[in-house]
């Protein structure tokens, strides 16, 4: 019997992937949770063999999970199920150590079909994404552009990032220009908007 745990903070979407997970006969869903903190103590309590989480949900959520997963339970196959899927996304969630990553559209047998994979020791990838994935230029932004753009997301003014980053206004300002100018936006929201939909944010 594979063991699962279920993180997804629509609890509708939840009860319907454990209804049909639970048709399942070599399938058990152990635990559910709403949120990435939920999800991790859950998983503690439970130990599933395979966690299926959210890509967006209350933190900690997606890539940074699967990172949480991978130090607090090596053994446990991480499942990233998203409707919000992008190539970028894919590479992160994979490289943070995500065994498998399908889109809530997929096909309802799908996600069974996936965990067993993962549990068997296969890494699962939506095929759709994948090509996208493959052809999906690098990200041109530095860490450190990235870090100061997702700060900048909600319009955060530049003294207040300064101060959280520790950087001079100037420097933030520099960094921001730099991150605009590299994805060809007119602006900084654009520019977050570029990178939002490419996954690199």
């Amino acid at each position: 019997m594979i063991r699962v745990l279920l993180a997804d903070d629509e609890e509708l979407i939840r009860e319907a992937l454990a209804a049909l997970l639970g048709l399942e006969a070599d399938l058990t869903v152990v635990a559910q949770a709403g949120d990435g903190r939920a999800a991790l103590a859950a998983a503690r309590a439970h130990r599933p063999d395979v966690a299926v989480v959210d890509l967006e949900m209350p933190p900690p959520a997606g890539i940074e999970l699967v990172a949480e997963f991978g130090r607090a339970l090596p053994g446990c196959a991480v499942v990233i199920l998203t409707g919000h899927g992008r190539p970028g996304h894919l590479r992160q969630a994979l490289t943070a150590g995500a065994r498998g990553f399908l889109a809530k559209g997929a096909p309802g047998g799908a996600l069974a079909d996936v965990i067993r994979r993962v549990h068997a020791g296969i890494r699962y990838v939506d095929p759709a994404l994948a090509a996208d994935a493959l052809t999906l230029p690098p990200c041109p932004l530095t860490p450190r552009e990235l870090e100061l753009l997702r700060l900048a997301e909600y319009g955060t003014p530049v003294p207040v990032i300064a101060r959280r980053t520790h950087l001079a206004a100037g420097t933030v300002r520099n960094h921001l220009a730099a991150s605009v100018q590299k994805l060809g936006a007119t602006d900084r929201a654009e520019a977050v908007r570029i990178a939002r939909e490419a996954g690199w944010l």
